[in-house]
């Protein structure tokens, strides 16, 4: 089986998340679904077709999370220190062309979140900067052609 490293945060997320959707979203697409029924015909009720569209999209999430939980492997950020990269790692970095700086925080694939700054080990951009160290120069390929970034700061915790 394969295991997926997250943080205890991360876990914690998924398993409220997937309370939630078992104790309230479930019961409350079931009620909207039972409630369409009485209104008739079920071939023109948008109703009826928006809330069995939500029922699907709830009972995959909860497939989904329902099979991710029992592999995840947490990893304990605060037990980390160093100036290498690793996972759990939060980074910050130059881009030697732009002059412009970024911070990332290294964490699982079911957890990161670019909006938060937060980018899956599993990234290019992770993946380049793992073992590296303060002051290291690296390639990192993008879109556009590699950038080349200088790791600045490594923090844990």
């Amino acid at each position: 089986m394969q295991k997926f490293p997250m943080t205890a945060e991360g876990l914690a997320r998924l398993e409220d998340e997937l309370r939630i959707l078992r104790s309230e979203e479930r019961p409350a697409v079931i009620r909207a679904i039972a409630e369409a029924r009485e209104h008739g015909d079920l071939s023109e009720n948008a109703e009826y077709h928006a809330a069995r569209e939500k029922q699907s999209f709830i009972e995959g999430r909860i497939a989904d999370l329902e099979s991710v939980i029992p592999s995840v492997e947490v990893i304990d950020v605060s037990r980390l220190s160093g100036d290498q990269v690793r996972f759990g790692a939060t980074v910050t970095i130059v881009d030697e062309e732009t002059e412009e700086e970024k911070t990332y925080r290294i964490i699982g694939a079911y957890e990161a979140n670019m909006k938060t700054g937060s980018i899956s080990i599993s990234s290019p951009l992770a993946k380049a900067l793992i073992g590296r160290k303060v002051g290291d120069s690296v390639e990192v390929p993008a879109p556009g052609g590699a950038r080349s970034v200088e790791i600045t700061a490594v923090t844990y915790g």
